[in-house]
This record gives structure tokens, C-alpha cells and sequence, in this order.
């Protein structure tokens, strides 16, 4: 069913207003922590769908980022009682350098190569966080993380944390849709395509590479500092590989290399569980399926490469050309293809 411009833009701000007031007219914590986690895996997929969906990078070293950020934010909050603003930025900062140690070298590597290394990295990860017990106490966990306190105003409540967890995906939306539609987004797209074809245009691929995955990395480590002061325990149990398939499921589910897609497919596949939370241990089996039934029914995903401005029916459609003489066709429409 198409529906016209003015009921997408109704239905979305419509949408909009849902979300904002949601706490309020749900009065179940339970249902505001999930819905919280909705928007937590909504970041997290919206970040690595820009190392899978549009650079065409198959990354499963995500839980090894969040782990970095939330092992990097709860130290600093436990051991030096300094603030989440801090925390959180000194999170990014080291998910990003440890992003860049990684891409360095692994993204000369491609496809299955890519993904076994950076496999192996999350796995790496987990086990320093495992057996270091002198700082990230082992199995025992780190207990005692301050709540949030962002410009004077503690956050303590479910409704306070839903809104923390909004701001940060809206953030991760600007900056990540901002990059996607500028002259690095192009770039990394015709990577995705035909790396050698883009060489061959003068794109430098390997620092593109290297540039997207740090960013990835970098808001990764940020969702993994929320990640801390939310549950305010984390243990090594939570940053494993189920972690990285959980949120590359959520991508393939929702679209690669699409934003929307990233959150539509976050919120069934964070919502899915709990519905069958009998069911938990048999988690990853459901992840396998989904994918296994995405890959073969519908490749792209749910909205594929649609973006917030397709689904408005804002962004223009250009027909192919049909004039004869190619020059004055490439003057007539070369600024829009």
C-alpha cells in the first residue's frame, strides 16, 4: 500500500510524539527497560551498519568495543568516582584507538578473513576482561557504577534512563547520517560496490576503511558506557559473541545499509526475546534462523537501502535519461545522479 507524502510525514511525526511521551503512558517499568534496550541495540546496530550495510565490511568484533567502552567508563566511575560526561568520553576515546589497532591490519582483509579477525579480537577482549582480575575483578564483575549525573541532573529513574538512551541514539542518527551523506558516505558506497573500481576512481580504500571503523568502534565504546551505568554491574559474560551475532542479526533483519532498517531490527530482535523468554537458551538459534530466512527471502532486509527520507517520500527519483546525445544528457542530469 503507497501511501502519499503528507500521511508518511503525519505518520511519522505521529510516530515521533509516540516515543517522546512513551514513558508517561506506560506506567511498567518493566516495559521502559525493554523499551530502553530497544533504543540501546537500535546505536549499537545503527553503528555497525556502517562498517556492514554500507561499506560491506562483515565485522563480528562489536562486543569487544562495547566491552572496551563499558569496562573503560565503569573503572573510571568505580575506582575514580569521575563523572559519566568524562567517562563516557574517555570510552569513546578508547574504543576508538583500539578500533584504529585493529582496522590497521585487519582491513587489508576482507569478507570471511574480516570477520574471523575481528572475531578473534572480540574473543581476545573478552578474555583479558575474564582473567586481568587486578582491574576488572574476573567473573566477579564491577559492581558499584554510579548512576549518571549530566549537567547537574541525576539519572535514576526508568523514564530518566529512556530519555538518556533516546538523546544518544538521536546523536548516533545525526552524526552517522551526516557521514553517510557526505563525500566519506559516497566514498565508502562505491567501496561497497567495487573496491577496485573505486581505487581505480582515485578513492583511497584502505583509509576509508580505516576511518569508517574507527567511528563505528568509536560509538560502539559510547553505547557500551551507557551499557555500564545502566545495568551498574557488567561482567565479561555480557561483551561475548552472541553479543556481536545478536546486533549483526539486527542489521541483516533490518537492512543493510539502512538506518531505519537498523532500528526496525533492533526493536523486533530486542522485543522477540522477551516474548519468549522461556525460550532464552534456544536464543541463538532464533538468531540463526532469522538470518538464515532474511539471506533467502529477502536479502535486503526489511527496508533495505531505504533511508528516513525515502520513507518520508521525500527523496526524488530521477528516470534515466534518454537523450541522444550524451553530453547534453550528462548537463541535464549529471548534478543529480
Amino acid at each position: 500500500m503507497e501511501f502519499s507524502k503528507k500521511t508518511r510525514i503525519g505518520i511519522f511525526i505521529a510516530l515521533i510524539i509516540a516515543i517522546i511521551i512513551f514513558p508517561h503512558i506506560v506506567d511498567d517499568n518493566y516495559i521502559t527497560r525493554v523499551a530502553t534496550l530497544c533504543l540501546m541495540y537500535s546505536a549499537l546496530a545503527i553503528s555497525l551498519n556502517l562498517v556492514s550495510g554500507f561499506m560491506g565490511q562483515v565485522s563480528l568484533g562489536h562486543a569487544g568495543f562495547l566491552g572496551i567502552g563499558a569496562y573503560t567508563s565503569a573503572i573510571l566511575s568505580a575506582k575514580f568516582e569521575l563523572p559519566f560526561l568524562v567517562t563516557a568520553l574517555i570510552a569513546i576515546l578508547m574504543a576508538a584507538l583500539f578500533g584504529l589497532i585493529v582496522g590497521i591490519p585487519s582491513l587489508k582483509l576482507s569478507g570471511s578473513y574480516l570477520a574471523v579477525v575481528t572475531l578473534g579480537f572480540s574473543e581476545v577482549v573478552r578474555l583479558i576482561e575474564l582473567n586481568w582480575v587486578s582491574l576488572t575483578r574476573g567473573p566477579m564483575g564491577i559492581t558499584g557504577i554510579d548512576r549518571p549525573i549530566i549537567f547537574g541532573i541525576k539519572i535514576k529513574s526508568p523514564e530518566s534512563y529512556y530519555y538518556l538512551a533516546l538523546v544518544l541514539l538521536l546523536i548516533n542518527i545525526f552524526f552517522i547520517g551526516n557521514i553517510i551523506n557526505s563525500h566519506i558516505g559516497r566514498a565508502i558506497m562505491a567501496i561497497r560496490e567495487d573496491a577496485v573500481a573505486a581505487s581505480s576512481m582515485g578513492i583511497n580504500v584502505f583509509k576509508y576503511k580505516v576511518i569508517v571503523f574507527v567511528i563505528s568502534a568509536a560509538f560502539t565504546g559510547l553505547m557500551g558506557a551507557f551499557y555500564a551505568h545502566y545495568m551498574r554491574f557488567i561482567d565479561p559474560s555480557a561483551f561475548n559473541f552472541e553479543q556481536s551475532t545478536g546486533v549483526l542479526g539486527m542489521v541483516i533483519l533490518g537492512g543493510m545499509g539502512s538506518l531505519p532498517g537498523s532500528i526496525i531490527g533492533a526493536t523486533a530482535l530486542s522485543i522477540i526475546p522477551e516474548v519468549l523468554r522461556q525460550l532464552s537458551e534456544t536464543r541463538m538459534l532464533v538468531y540463526g534462523l532469522v538470518i538464515v530466512f532474511m539471506t533467502i527471502f529477502k536479502p535486503k532486509g526489511i527496508c533495505g537501502n531505504t533511508s528516513f527520507k525515502s520513507l518520508l517520500g521525500l527523496k526524488k527519483k530521477y528516470a534515466v535519461p534518454d537523450e541522444p546525445d550524451v553530453e547534453k544528457a550528462f548537463e541535464k542530469y549529471g548534478k543529480v545522479i
